[in-house]
């Protein structure tokens, strides 16, 4: 039985915190392989992502390019969400993954920020009773879960101007395609 982690978000852009998580999470063998789901129209956000379904994607797939190949051979970038006509939610990539993986434990990777809202996720009941969740704190939100040393670092942050705390690869998708603060 594999340990296979979730970890989604909005992504908009992923930066060195993101993929910081994401290492963290496969050096320590907290799990084995690491799906990293792009939100396709996440529900709790007060505003809609700036960058497209398929540019955040791409930006996720720029990203995990960068890492290590021993690492980065343990990630996927999985476009379920982004694919999904309606609403993300995460029950119902949870179900997807289960599917693919049935004899694997899943796990729920959250930021500490985004467990302040996670009553209020769909099904929350029953997504409890199909994964273990590990909640990352992070500077600002620390909410008792595990402390990987977290990167203070924002997209909002990075929207407001292209900065050393994403890769280049990532930084020239960013220009090319006219994004946040690049316009």
């Amino acid at each position: 039985m594999s340990k296979v982690g979730i970890y989604g978000g909005t992504f908009d852009p992923i930066h060195s915190g993101h993929l910081h998580v994401i290492v963290e999470l496969l050096e320590r063998k907290i799990v084995d392989f690491l799906l990293v789901i792009p939100a396709g129209q996440p529900l709790l956000r007060s505003s809609a992502p700036i960058a497209s379904g398929a540019q955040r994607l791409q930006m996720c797939q720029l990203a995990i390019a960068t890492l290590p190949p021993e690492i980065a051979n343990k990630v996927e970038v999985n476009p379920i969400e982004i694919l999904r006509d309606g609403p993300s939610y995460a029950i119902d990539s949870v179900e997807a993954v289960k599917q693919s993986h049935p004899k694997d434990q899943i796990y729920l990777i959250i930021g500490a920020d985004a467990y302040l809202n996670f009553d209020q996720w769909h099904r929350v009941g029953q997504l409890k009773e199909m994964v273990e969740i590990i909640v990352i704190d992070r500077p600002g939100y620390s909410r008792g879960g595990m402390d990987i040393c977290a990167i203070d670092v924002s997209a909002t942050d990075i929207r407001k101007g292209v900065s050393d705390l994403i890769p280049e690869s990532v930084a020239t998708f960013i220009r090319q395609n006219g994004l946040y603060a690049s316009k």
